[in-house]
């Protein structure tokens, strides 16, 4: 295959994304994402109206069932007699196809559960369905079909509240800052627990994700992953506008004040539902005389979110046996340089749900409604690559599966600090493509979104199933079958496996963690969950956005859209796995620790998503003399078991809107290369010990701030 080249130009990119591809033809006109944001950045001062009416008002639908029994089992059930305001309680909802209980845009509030039915068959009791008038009308035409999402049995326990209020203003809400005041007495906004009436802690902000934008959504971000299969309850009080007090809907005001409403017949088939709500407000010590809107939604169930996988793994790896999936070596570079002995290439066979291995595929389904084997090609060949450094030759090394970055691929193990560590440690890396987010998925992504055709996105995240099963059945490989390989199995020690990820691998690493049979420990790179809080606060998305902001003019669309992505992409994303990594674990899944650790002004992957997901993992923050993160206390000295540390490159303070941190130098690939990260990764690993080896302890390295002076004056949440 001739030499080995290194370096930026080979594979990655600064971002740790991997090569960029479809940005340009052979003649230079410019095709793909760039082509897309350069024709979104034309386009967008064009736009002179919506796509479709932001008035509309929902009919009245089918009258949905009563609740399941409450609790994790399901949505919180009828409250039982008694009545308030003379109105019996009686958790029933309607249907609608889109909501008269905001003005201004009847797909707000969302999530809602009036945007669901009754199914007994789920472990809900509820099934999203999306029809009519909520169905997104893009620029380019399309209307969205609401098929990919009718599988689900609740909403995405991830994703913010969702509602609008002309000229709304944050006085007086609970900010990131101030999370601690989300569940104060008195706090203006109130999200509860249906069942069990406890308060959830949130932060409130208006999206700023567009520069000039005169349709602002209020959004309710929960600062924990929510519970599954569980009825929340969203209720706002004494929230101002810029005008003062926000007047509540007359729909709203009408079911508040138990008075008559000639308007949608809807509201009036809420009067019972409403009647629950507020006992059960009012149980909370929330009373509902100065209530400004509130409505309830449940989230997805645990099986939901996690079945599809399940089946696709045990499965697969019943068949592959103790022997493990067949592989076959396809090339053999020896002496690669100082660190590498052998850099090898090669495919495995793995079991194929999809119905094309390609970008854009579906996955098949069986009678039963979990995915099957294709049966016209019921395996396919996935191709491998592994480093096996020089230190192998004196022993055995430790396999360490590893994570990709941003639509990247398995190459980027071959980076200079990878290569390096692999030797001093003696480690050898292997890595396969996360179909779904590789390379190879860039131009399909951009074409969907391009396309205005939104439910077709669903195949990305068909084909990330596949995508996580081929990296889970990597390691089965590893394990079972290369480690015997007559040549090089006997540099491999078998019996010392682990998980590595950066970035989008740090990311899936939560997903990972919380299926695999193979792995005990693994370290997340400069991680988060969910995609939903992340992706406005990512440099990395905004070309992906200018485009979107192409399909779906109104900025409140594009909120609805991201919350609709993030209920598909919990079958694949750390917000469907996290809590089950350490405890409560998937059925036949043995119970893991992670190491996760980030970095302060992150330009990529927020923070704020890193601390949530340690705290849906039961992560303990170690000390390293930065600041307090909500929700995690710190300890100092070593431990064991799951940690959670942040590392600070001397950037300003990170940004509390909805928008990326982008001032002095990203320190997203920074972390990785510190020596204390290194000997921190080292430690980790082989023994599950989790110890702080900054100087003093304290991880500050503001020497490589890359600030030019003034950072600090820049308010990068200006309107």
């Amino acid at each position: 295959m001739g030499s080995l080249k290194y370096g930026v130009a080979h594979r990655a990119s600064k971002r740790g994304r991997g090569r960029v591809v479809g940005l340009f033809t052979p003649t230079g006109t410019r095709t793909g994402l760039a082509g897309l944001a350069l024709c979104a950045a034309t386009i967008l001062p064009l736009q002179l109206t919506g796509c479709g009416s932001d008035e509309s008002s929902g009919g009245s639908g089918a009258s949905g069932g009563s609740g399941g029994t409450g609790g994790s089992g399901g949505a919180a059930g009828n409250s039982g007699t008694g009545g308030v305001g003379g109105v019996t309680p009686e958790v029933a909802w309607p249907h609608v196809s889109c909501d008269a209980l905001v003005e201004g845009y009847c797909r707000y509030p969302f999530p809602s559960n009036v945007y669901t039915v009754d199914d007994s068959t789920t472990p809900t009791g509820r099934r999203v369905k999306l029809d009519g008038e909520f169905l997104l009308k893009s620029f380019q035409g399309p209307v969205l079909k609401g098929a990919p999402w009718d599988r689900s049995d609740g909403f995405s326990p991830g994703v913010a509240a969702l509602t609008y209020i002309p000229g709304v203003t944050l006085e007086g809400l609970p900010t990131v800052d101030t999370i601690d005041a989300s569940l104060g007495a008195d706090s203006p906004t109130i999200i509860l627990d249906a069942e069990t009436g406890e308060r959830v802690p949130h932060w409130a902000e208006i999206d700023l994700s567009n520069k000039t934008d005169a349709h602002r959504t209020l959004m309710l971000r929960p600062a924990v992953r929510l519970k599954d299969a569980t009825r929340y309850i969203v209720a706002l009080r004494n929230v101002k506008t810029d005008a003062g007090a926000a007047e509540p809907s007359p729909g709203f005001k009408a079911l508040r004040d138990n008075t008559a409403f000639d308007g949608d017949e809807s509201i009036n088939q809420r009067r019972g539902l409403y009647a629950d709500i507020f006992q059960r407000l009012e149980d909370a010590g929330i009373g509902r005389g100065d209530l400004q809107l509130a409505w309830d939604y449940t989230t997805a169930s645990r099986e939901n979110n996690t079945s599809w996988m399940l089946k696709m793994r045990d499965e697969s790896l019943a068949q592959a046996g103790d022997s493990g999936p067949e592989y076959t070596i396809t090339s053999v570079e020896p002496d690669i340089d100082a660190d590498i002995a052998f850099r090898i290439f090669g495919t495995f066979k793995v079991p194929l749900y999809v119905d094309d291995p390609a970008p854009g595929s579906h996955l098949l389904f069986g009678s039963d409604g979990l995915p099957k084997v294709n049966e016209t090609t019921p395996t396919h060949d996935v191709e491998f690559e592994i480093l096996i450094p020089k230190s192998a030759m004196t022993a055995p090394a430790k396999l360490v599966a590893y994570g990709h970055g941003l639509l990247g691929e398995k190459e980027q193990i071959e980076s200079g600090h990878f290569r390096t560590f692999m030797n001093e440690y003696n480690y050898a890396f292997f890595a396969v493509d996360l179909k779904g987010m590789a390379a190879d998925d860039e131009d399909h992504i951009t074409e969907v979104l391009g396309s205005g055709e939104l439910d077709r996105i669903s195949t990305m995240f068909d084909r990330m199933h596949q995508g996580v099963l081929n990296n889970l059945m990597a390691m089965r490989m590893m394990k079972n079958a290369f480690s015997k390989d007559a040549t090089y199995g006997q540099y491999i020690d078998a019996n010392s496996r682990y998980y590595h990820g950066i970035s989008q691998g740090g990311i899936f690493g939560g997903v990972y963690m919380g299926l695999t049979t193979d792995v005990e420990r693994g370290v997340l790179g400069v991680p988060g969950m969910s995609y939903n809080l992340l992706l406005n606060r990512s440099v990395d998305f905004q070309p992906f956005y200018a485009v979107m902001r192409v399909s779906f003019q109104d900025s409140r669309d594009q909120q609805v859209a991201l919350s609709l992505l993030q209920m598909l992409w919990d079958r694949v994303e750390p917000t469907g796995y996290a809590p089950y990594i350490r405890e409560n674990t998937l059925p036949g899944t043995p119970a893991h620790e992670v190491l996760l650790r980030a970095a302060v002004g992150d330009h990529q992957v927020s923070t704020l998503g890193a601390a949530i997901m340690a705290r849906a993992i039961g992560a303990q923050r170690i000390d390293t003399g930065i600041r307090d993160v909500w929700g995690l206390p710190a300890t100092t000295g070593a431990t064991t078991g799951s940690s959670f540390f942040e590392y600070d490159f001397g950037l300003p303070a990170e940004p509390h809107c909805n928008r990326p941190m982008s001032l002095c130098g990203d320190p997203h690939g920074k972390l990785r290369k510190l020596e204390e990260a290194r000997q921190q990764l080292d430690l980790f690993l082989r023994t599950g010990e989790s110890k702080n080896f900054c100087t003093g302890g304290e991880c500050k390295f503001p020497q490589q701030s890359e600030c030019t002076g003034g950072e600090d004056q820049v308010d990068l949440c200006a309107e």
